[in-house]
């Protein structure tokens, strides 16, 4: 099945060499050089991919992006700008882009990068979408956003459902406070506060008074870990 990747650069040699080399390499391409036109194309949901500049006319490459993702379209998208400062790609993160590449850039690692994103999407489509987590006897309905454990009704805040959310994702591995800072509550820096921490140990108390066995371990020195063996 030949994949179709759509183009929205405004750039014209850039355009051109993109659209030559993914040609080249088996895909089937279409070019925006506007980005509400490629907002449009994109709406169509008929991509494998986008990849998209940050700069357009129109609209923004962000914006354009932010469009696809509020209107619940996960085509994967790629942006490709020479805004290459870290909080510019955190900013093209934060939009909705499923990643980010600087220019000037190399054709092997745009193709190995594209490669990537399709395989991710490939797998999203065949896996059966996750309603529920569970760690041992903890049990988390993430419709509901109703937690139990050994059967017991454990009332959560939205921010602590969104936490053990997060430590239940990654049960069993080590999650750090960088990590827990940057998903929920969205600092890409160190506030300087212990706020990781106070939350941690009242959604700790919840989760094991009353209880036989802890479930929420300190790792001394890294972050914490969700796990029903210790």
């Amino acid at each position: 099945m030949t994949r179709k990747i759509l183009i929205v650069e405004d750039d014209p040699s850039t355009a051109a060499y993109l659209e030559k080399g993914l040609v080249e390499a088996g895909y089937s391409v279409e070019t925006s050089a506007d980005g509400r036109d490629g907002l449009f194309l994109a709406s169509e949901g008929v991509f494998d991919l986008v990849i998209a500049d940050r700069m357009l006319p129109g609209i923004d490459g962000l914006s354009m992006v932010g469009a696809l993702r509020a209107a619940k379209i996960a085509t994967p998208v790629l942006v490709l700008s020479a805004l290459a400062s870290v909080d510019d790609r955190v900013d093209g993160l934060k939009a909705g882009a499923d990643d980010y590449l600087c220019k000037p850039f190399s054709f092997a690692e745009l193709s190995a990068r594209i490669e990537a994103l399709v395989r991710r999407a490939d797998r999203a489509a065949t896996e059966p979408l996750k309603t529920r987590l569970s760690v041992g006897d903890l049990e988390i309905d993430l419709l509901s956003r109703h937690v139990t454990r050994a059967g017991r009704v454990i009332p959560l805040g939205g921010r602590e459902f969104n936490l053990l959310e997060f430590l239940a994702r990654h049960a069993g591995q080590v999650v750090t406070r960088t990590m827990m800072l940057e998903k929920i509550w969205n600092y890409h820096f160190d506030p300087g506060s212990n706020v990781v921490d106070v939350h941690i140990g009242r959604l700790r108390r919840k989760l094991e008074d009353g209880f036989a066995s802890p479930i929420l371990h300190t790792v001394r020195g890294a972050g914490y870990r969700l796990a029903a063996d210790g």
